[in-house]
């Protein structure tokens, strides 16, 4: 059996192999770049970075229908070390027993025999260490809608320490998935770093033993995966309890690579206190508006980001902060509407002016513009005067309502 995943969903191909209570390994492919356009909803592409061309591979045993154990194409014993690390167990091998592993089976399922055989871990522990491995592998692949698979018939792996239904499996993991997708996009990939966006508001909201696990965890260097690995956890379940502070703006989400990026803009801005400029983000897929925007303000003494990529956008706005956005309302995988939207459900940008930029001057394009929480909106393309117009106006109508604002909380 094999073919492609826009013919036959990973669903439908476990429960064939349960039926038919098969024997065997199933083998799947997918290469990131080739995945969906809309991250976290419709593919695993939610999983990674929109940049990756990263070629990715699961593999998953079987016996009689049953699943033995599943591996994937991670580092073949990093996914291993981080679940053992719980039960306080480190990876420590020489090169003679580095050799032997992955004769038989996987480095990983090798290495886990061995350390039973060692009375290193018990039988109990090491049976959850597989059903985590297992559950971890399921997640990702019924989050998977793009790839090829091929399922072999052979003899089944050897030793074997435990078996799971698969239809029980299926059932939790396919209500994990749907619950995932709720928290897109705040959160978009399990291979997201939590790092602390605001430690003032967090140290003002929250008891002193939340803020110390935040800071402990949300590092830059713990992607939300290992996370859960650590705390024994499953990745939904990790990612609810963050989610509330993702939403805040309180703790920030990035990739690997964002994070360097993100180091850079704050290496090179000072905060808004410091340089007593005004910092104006420009949200647009084109890169010729982000310029034209970029120059524009730069020349009137504004400090001016532009950002073309509206999903990295939305993971560094939170720690830019900035005093104005222009947001293009025609955009892929995350249109203008919907991260107006998403930013005025945060109290950090409830007073934040926000401009959609858009190629139509139309009735219904400022009714959703009005109804997303948008201030206003300009129509492309713009004069130099007319943008520069905009911004003062809304900077200066946006400082007076924060001071009325404080002013009426101090009263109270």
């Amino acid at each position: 059996m094999q073919g492609n995943l826009n013919e036959i969903d990973i669903r439908s191909i476990l429960q064939l192999i349960e039926l038919g209570q098969r024997t065997g390994q199933l083998f799947v492919e997918a290469c990131s770049s080739d995945k969906g356009s809309k991250l976290g909803v419709d593919d695993t592409a939610s999983h990674y970075p929109a940049n990756s061309n990263k070629q990715q591979s699961w593999l998953i045993f079987f016996v009689n229908g049953q699943i033995i154990y599943a591996a994937n194409d991670y580092n073949s014993l990093s996914r291993l070390s981080d679940y053992l690390r719980h039960y306080q167990v480190k990876v420590q091998l020489d090169e003679q027993q580095l050799a032997c592993l992955g004769t038989l089976n996987t480095a990983e399922y090798d290495y886990l025999w061995m350390l039973l055989e060692q009375n290193t871990i018990k039988p109990k522990q090491a049976c959850s260490i597989i059903h985590c491995l297992v559950h971890e592998t399921l997640f990702d692949l019924l989050n998977l809608h793009q790839g090829s698979f091929i399922f072999e018939v052979d003899s089944a792996i050897t030793p074997q320490l435990t078996t799971l239904e698969i239809a029980p499996l299926l059932s939790k993991i396919v209500k994990q998935v749907q619950q995932w997708k709720q928290l897109y996009p705040y959160i978009q990939s399990p291979e997201q770093f939590p790092v602390l966006a605001d430690i003032v508001k967090l140290r003002s909201s929250l008891p002193k033993a939340t803020v110390n696990k935040l800071q402990h965890w949300a590092d830059g260097k713990t992607s939300l995966r290992k996370l859960a690995r650590y705390l024994n956890q499953d990745i939904v379940t990790v990612a609810k309890a963050i989610h509330p502070y993702v939403q805040q703006g309180w703790v920030q989400l990035v990739y690997s690579e964002t994070a360097n990026s993100l180091k850079d803009i704050q290496d090179k801005t000072l905060p808004l206190e410091q340089s007593r400029k005004q910092r104006i983000l420009c949200i647009d897929d084109a890169t010729s508006i982000c310029t034209s925007i970029e120059t524009i303000l730069k020349t009137e003494g504004y400090e001016a980001i532009a950002l073309t990529n509206p999903l990295e956008a939305l993971s560094l706005v939170f720690q830019l902060k900035p005093d104005l956005i222009f947001c293009d309302i025609a955009m892929p995988e995350l249109n203008g509407y919907e991260i107006c939207a998403m930013l005025r459900h945060s109290q950090a940008f409830r007073f934040v002016p926000i401009i959609m930029l858009t190629a139509q001057e139309g009735f219904l394009d400022r009714v959703r513009a009005k109804i997303a929480g948008a201030t206003d909106y300009l129509t492309k393309p713009f004069g130099n005067t007319e943008l520069v117009i905009l911004v003062e106006r809304y900077l200066k109508s946006s400082n007076k309502r924060v001071i009325k604002h404080t002013q009426h909380l101090l009263i109270r």
